[in-house]
C-alpha cells in the first residue's frame, strides 16, 4: 500500500456563529485504505467532511490532496478533482432509469442537437455495474430498486468518474444483511484497486472488521488515530466519550411478572400468518430476523396502522379492538418507529412542542393548554431522559440524534404506556447515546413497562433482550430465552434453520 497521504486535513478549524465546532483538526487518508472517522453526534465529524468537499469553507488550516494544497468551492468541484460522497440519503431519482441516474448532468449528447446517445449510456452503465459484480437492468426505473442497489448505483456513478476518494456516510444504515455482505465485497474490490475511503459509522462490528485506521473526533478536536488491528473496542469507546463507559449493555434488573400483552395468530395478507406470542410485565421481548422477514409490519399492525387478516390482541387478559393507532394509544400502546425523522418527530418544533403534541388532552383543560402545565411538564421530561438541550424552545432538529430520540420516547412516556414497542431505537446513535437509551429502557421495566424492542444489531438484541423472538419470512421461527439465545442460533432460525 501506497502510505503516502492522498488526503491532508492540517490543523482544521470551524466556528458557526461564534460557537466553535472544529478546533485543530488532523486527519489524513492513505490511497487503498478503509479510513474510519468516529465520534459521538455533534462530534464535528460531518463539518469535517463538508469542509473537504467545498460546502463549507475553513476559518484555518490546509488542505492537500495529491501533495497540493487545495480549496474546493463546491461539492461538484471536488468530485470533478476524484472527490465523491455517497450520502446516507441517497441522491437518486426514483422516475428516471437507472443509466439516466448514472449520467444525470453528465448525459452523453450527440452534437449539433443535443439527441442523448441513450443506447451508449445504457451499455456503459452496464460496463461501470459489472465491474463492481452488480447484475442491474440499465433501463429500469431507480424506485423499483432495492435501497441497497440505489447505493451500488451511487458507488458505480462515482466510479465511472475516476473517484479516488469515496466518502461513504453511515452506508449501511438502510440495507439488509445481503446487501451489506454485497456493498462489503465491493467496498473490498474499491481498495484494491487503489480507491481510498473514509468510513463514517456508528456500527462498531463493521468498523472492526472492515477498516484499517480509525480516527475519533470529540468536541470538535482530534482525540487520535489508531491502526484497527492494535486497538479495541473499548478503548475506542473511551476516546469518543471522554471516559470508560462501563459495560456496554446495562445489567438487567427488572423483575418480571406475568403476561402483560399477548398476541393470537395474528396475520396481515401477503405479509405475516399466524404469528402468536407474549409479552410479560417488566420484560423486553427482542425480536431479530432479516430485513423483509415481516418485523416492523408485525408492529404496525399490532398497533392499528395496518389491517390486520385475523389474530387477537389481549392487554391484561382484556382483548383489544385495535383498528386505528388512537385506539391502540388508548389501550395503552406507544410506539417508536424507526424513521425517527419523518414519523416520530417534526423537526421544525421546539422540544416542548414536540413533547407535548400526543399529551395535548393531559396537558389542557377545557380544550385550552395550560402553559404552566405545559411548561413544568417539559422540563420535567427533559431532566428525566437527560435531554441534552440549550432549553425547551430549542428546535428538534438542531439536537444531535441521540438526543432526538430521548425526545420520541419523551412524547410517548408522557402517554403512560403499559407497552412500548421500539423499532430500531438506537439507529443512528452514537455509543454513549445508545448506553443511555439502553439505561432508559432498564428503568422503564422497573416500573412495570414493557417493551418490544425491533432491531437488526444482534449484540443490541442478546445485550437487552430477556427473550428473543425470531422472525422468517412472515413466520415465527423461534422464541429463545436469554440463556439459549447467541447469535449463532438467531442467525440460524432468522434463515429458516430453526423452527419454534
Amino acid at each position: 500500500m501506497n502510505k503516502t497521504p492522498v488526503v491532508e486535513m492540517k490543523n482544521i478549524h470551524k466556528s458557526f456563529f461564534h460557537v466553535q465546532v472544529l478546533k485543530g483538526v488532523d486527519f489524513d487518508l492513505i490511497p487503498g485504505e478503509i479510513h474510519a472517522l468516529m465520534g459521538e453526534n455533534g462530534a464535528g465529524k460531518s463539518t469535517l467532511m463538508k469542509i473537504l468537499t467545498g460546502i463549507h469553507k475553513s476559518n484555518s488550516g490546509e488542505i492537500l490532496y495529491k501533495g497540493e494544497i487545495v480549496e474546493y468551492h463546491s461539492p461538484k468541484e471536488a468530485e470533478k478533482a476524484g472527490i465523491a460522497v455517497i450520502h446516507q440519503e441517497l441522491n437518486i431519482i426514483p422516475y428516471l432509469t437507472v443509466a439516466e441516474n448514472m449520467f444525470l448532468g453528465k448525459e452523453l449528447k450527440r452534437q449539433p442537437f443535443g439527441i442523448l446517445k441513450t443506447k451508449e449510456m445504457n451499455e456503459k452503465t452496464k460496463e461501470n455495474l459489472n465491474r463492481l459484480g452488480i447484475d442491474i437492468d440499465p433501463q429500469k426505473e431507480a424506485g423499483e430498486l432495492s435501497v441497497g442497489q440505489q447505493q451500488m448505483i451511487e458507488i458505480a456513478r462515482a466510479i465511472a468518474a475516476e473517484t479516488e476518494v469515496l466518502i461513504m456516510d453511515e452506508p449501511t444504515a438502510a440495507l439488509t444483511d445481503r446487501e451489506i455482505e454485497t456493498l462489503f465485497t465491493v467496498i473490498n474490490q474499491l481498495r484494491r484497486e487503489g480507491v481510498a475511503i473514509i468510513y463514517i459509522s456508528h456500527r462498531m462490528e463493521e468498523i472492526f472488521r472492515m477498516c484499517d485506521r480509525i480516527t475519533v473526533l470529540r468536541d470538535g478536536q482530534s482525540i487520535g488515530t489508531k491502526i484497527t488491528s492494535e486497538t479495541d473496542f473499548e478503548e475506542i469507546v473511551k476516546m469518543m466519550v471522554g471516559r470508560e463507559l462501563g459495560e456496554r449493555f446495562p445489567e438487567r434488573t427488572a423483575e418480571i411478572g406475568g403476561d402483560r400483552f399477548v398476541v393470537e395468530d395474528l396475520s396481515l395478507e401477503g405479509i405475516f400468518n399466524n404469528i402468536s406470542f407474549n409479552v410479560r410485565k417488566g420484560e423486553i421481548l427482542g425480536v431479530a430476523g432479516l430485513m423483509g422477514a415481516g418485523r416492523t409490519e408485525i408492529m404496525e399492525t399490532i398497533f392499528g396502522a395496518r389491517k390486520k387478516k385475523n389474530g387477537r390482541i389481549y392487554m391484561d387478559g382484556k382483548e383489544l379492538n385495535i383498528r386505528k393507532p388512537h385506539h391502540a394509544i388508548a389501550a395503552g400502546i406507544g410506539f417508536i418507529t424507526e424513521d425517527r425523522k419523518d414519523e416520530g418527530l417534526v423537526l421544525g418544533l421546539t422540544v416542548r412542542e414536540n413533547l407535548a403534541i400526543p399529551n395535548l388532552k393531559k396537558l389542557s383543560k377545557s380544550a385550552v393548554i395550560q402553559k404552566q402545565k405545559e411548561k413544568q411538564w417539559t422540563e420535567e421530561m427533559i431532566q428525566k431522559l437527560r435531554i441534552k438541550t440549550s432549553g425547551p424552545e430549542q428546535e428538534v432538529k438542531s439536537l444531535s440524534g441521540g438526543n432526538q430520540q430521548k425526545v420520541v420516547f419523551g412524547k410517548w412516556l408522557g402517554t403512560e404506556p403499559k407497552l412500548l414497542i421500539l423499532d430500531e431505537p438506537t439507529r443512528g446513535v452514537d455509543v454513549g447515546a445508545k448506553k443511555e437509551i439502553y439505561s432508559i429502557m432498564n428503568e422503564l421495566t422497573e416500573k412495570g413497562f414493557s417493551i418490544i424492542m425491533v432491531s437488526s444489531e444482534l449484540p443490541e438484541i442478546l445485550g437487552m433482550s430477556d427473550r428473543v423472538m425470531v422472525i422468517h419470512e412472515g413466520k415465527l421461527s423461534a422464541i429463545l430465552d436469554k440463556k439459549e439465545a447467541s447469535q449463532e442460533k438467531i442467525m440460524e432460525a432468522a434463515t429458516g434453520g430453526v423452527k419454534s
